[in-house]
């Protein structure tokens, strides 16, 4: 079910007061709801010998929510230095970190390793040499190829630009014990929003059998598996949600059978970010306009740099307008923004309660992969961030962009070169 009907009990009797105050469009992150799910995850794993869940900052990069995941126990994982920077401002020691980066040049990497510490996590063996500083602990993101994923966010592992092949893993991890690395992790991500638990344990099942290959060939045990992310949410009111309890006990299932197999078990991480914060966040935008053509067209004041998801994937996204609940006729409409671009739609041919100048629309879950992707084209700005906090007051964590921001580049020191 998109967006939980206790979130919606909170949110709406005073969302009217809250676009009052703060303006339109925003988007508004539920502090009840994260810190539920994080509690729901810590407790389904709670049978797994230290267990972790790092979230994946690229999902919802702001420190307000970050601090809110620390309290419940959670890492950070961090595809760039900038979100590194961001997960130690809020406190993330080098144990709580994991950079799993592509592409990463070595200056990066100096900052990664050098300049605070991270758990390491190379997505390429070539990157052995490049890393400044072999740290004593060394996890290799690994890529099986061929395998179904079911979607086409992450594509097909064959041709995606991520992960270790399956006949470089041993010599990865090889290369990085002549480096001096003397304790590992294994990691994969081949899923994003997979709903069904047999994918997920099927994943963690191919890790163990990883696990078990490198350390007959290498004689090293590991510390850690990491299972990534891409746990799903049903975005549509009649998908049916993951069983995370069912996947976690499997799991453990799992991990149990190889420590009498094996004699010991590696420990557990994941790194899941949409399942975490995705249902907790809506976009919250006001209706300005009303076209009627070859279709009927409600015009609002986001646009897809605020949710690029529907306009980039054809991601559904659940909407609702609350003053309008009780209004049982419906009109089929597109719902579009600004933008001078046709893909600017968060719905299409969607069928929603009449729609008038000033209604509010509530653009369901958008709690992960929203606001970060935003963008600036056409010259549009960026929205607000609010988070609905636990006492039932709304807080402004991050402010909107302004003019100012967008020209702010273009103010420098002349620079020219002959070269």
């Amino acid at each position: 079910m998109p967006m939980s009907t206790a979130f919606e009990n909170r949110l709406y009797p005073r969302l009217s007061a809250v676009a009052e105050a703060f303006g339109t469009p925003f988007h508004i992150y539920d502090e009840v709801g994260i810190r539920e799910t994080a509690r729901r995850i810590n407790a389904a794993f709670a049978g797994v010998r230290a267990f972790r869940e790092f979230f994946a900052v690229k999902a919802l990069p702001n420190p307000r929510v970050m601090a809110i995941l620390a309290e419940e126990g959670f890492g950070f994982d961090c595809s760039s230095i900038t979100e590194l920077i961001l997960a130690r401002r809020v406190g993330a020691g080098p144990r709580d970190i994991m950079f799993t980066s592509n592409n990463t040049s070595a200056e990066d990497f100096r900052v990664a390793a050098l300049e605070g510490g991270c758990r390491l996590n190379l997505d390429d063996i070539t990157l052995v040499p490049k890393v400044p500083q072999m740290p004593e602990e060394i996890c290799f993101r690994y890529n099986p190829g061929a395998r179904r994923t079911g979607n086409s966010i992450i594509g097909n592992p064959v041709e995606a630009k991520y992960g270790v092949a399956h006949d470089q893993i041993v010599d990865a991890y090889r290369a990085a014990m002549d480096r001096g690395a003397r304790r590992f992790g294994l990691h994969t991500m081949v899923a994003s929003n997979e709903r069904n638990a047999d994918y997920m344990v099927q994943t963690v099942t191919m890790l163990l059998d990883i696990v078990t290959l490198v350390s007959r060939a290498l004689s090293i045990r590991f510390e850690f598996i990491n299972m990534g992310g891409g746990l799903g949410i049903p975005y549509r009111p009649d998908e049916a949600p993951l069983d995370l309890e069912s996947m976690a006990e499997r799991i453990r299932d799992r991990l149990q059978r190889f420590e009498r197999a094996q004699g010991y078990a590696p420990r557990l991480f994941m790194e899941s970010g949409r399942f975490v914060t995705g249902p907790h966040g809506a976009l919250v935008t006001r209706a300005i306009n009303r076209k009627d053509t070859y279709r009927t067209y409600i015009g609002v004041d986001a646009s897809m740099t605020a949710l690029m998801r529907p306009g980039m994937y054809g991601a559904y996204h659940h909407i609702t307008v609350p003053a309008k609940a009780g209004d049982h006729h419906r009109q089929t409409v597109d719902v579009v923004g600004p933008l001078c671009e046709n893909n600017d739609k968060f719905a299409i041919q969607r069928e929603l309660p009449p729609i008038a100048d000033g209604d509010l629309l509530v653009i369901h879950d958008t709690g992960a992969h929203g606001h970060c992707m935003g963008f600036n084209y056409n010259g549009q700005l960026r929205p607000q961030e609010l988070l609905l906090r636990a006492d039932g007051t709304v807080e402004l964590i991050r402010r909107a962009e302004t003019v100012a921001d967008y020209f702010a580049t273009l103010n420098f020191l002349p620079m020219e070169t002959n070269a």
